[in-house]
């Protein structure tokens, strides 16, 4: 069965990024730690399915404040496939450079803050972008790809680096390049995609770790509860407690 020849490859990825980014992700959580005590924020960007991960570590249960989700609503809402917002015009401008120092002047940064960034390629131009004026800021920049796999692919932005070249610390999703794993008979291309896995995979190995670095350091986490837990009587009063300290965060940017 290919569902399982896809098992196989989703779980070599786990085991490779088990045994090969342990330190580089306590590295990269130590930064964010530094962020989110300083009553900062990790920022979070990516383009396309790379905002599947953005979109897992918060708001989600079991996520807490401090990750900061920015959602270039072009560049992630792309289900239309064709017509408004379609597959065409996305791929159009996540190549645009330019488009991520529009993005960056819509906010309000600060050089304690983090810019933590996804990207499978790290050769298009708005994730460069976005790193360059991060940096540009004082920002530390973090990088999760397939950073390995890309050594050699030319970037299309005109500073001449790959978003991997740019960042502060990398972190290897260890997803191949072309993603897609499993082989189809009669068919030129492959099918089954590890990258979106990896990522996720790496967002919790991330955060968690994050968390405990804090926790360690007398840092009280506002996190998100589960409120759909029978008997928790409290849950309701966690969320507005979250919520209400991410809105009072959110405010300055």
């Amino acid at each position: 069965m290919l569902a399982l020849e896809w098992l196989k490859n989703a779980r070599a990825v786990m085991g490779k990024i088990e045994e090969t980014q342990l330190d580089q992700i306590k590295k990269a959580a130590e930064i964010m730690a530094d962020s989110i005590q300083a009553g900062r924020w990790v920022h979070t960007f990516g383009c396309g399915h790379a905002t599947i991960p953005i979109e897992e570590m918060y708001p989600r249960i079991g996520g807490f404040v401090g990750f900061h989700p920015l959602c270039e609503l072009p560049l992630t809402f792309f289900t239309r496939i064709t017509g408004e917002m379609g597959v065409h015009q996305f791929l159009f401008l996540e190549r645009a450079e330019g488009y991520g120092n529009a993005i960056m002047k819509s906010y309000n940064f600060d050089q304690r803050d983090t810019m933590w960034i996804f990207s499978h390629t790290g050769i298009n131009n708005v994730n460069i972008d976005v790193a360059l004026k991060a940096k540009e800021l004082g920002m530390k920049v973090i990088v999760y790809g397939s950073a390995r796999e890309s050594i050699g692919k030319k970037t299309r932005h005109s500073c001449g680096k790959t978003l991997f070249e740019v960042a502060d610390l990398v972190v290897d999703s260890c997803a191949p390049l072309v993603d897609a794993s499993v082989p189809l008979k009669g068919h030129v291309d492959k099918v089954g995609p590890v990258s979106t896995l990896a990522f996720v995979t790496l967002v919790w190995m991330t955060v968690t770790t994050v968390a405990e670095i804090l926790a360690d350091r007398g840092v009280k986490l506002y996190i998100h509860p589960s409120h759909n837990v029978p008997g928790d009587t409290t849950a309701q009063e966690r969320l507005d407690a979250c919520l209400a300290t991410y809105k009072e965060r959110v405010a300055g940017i």
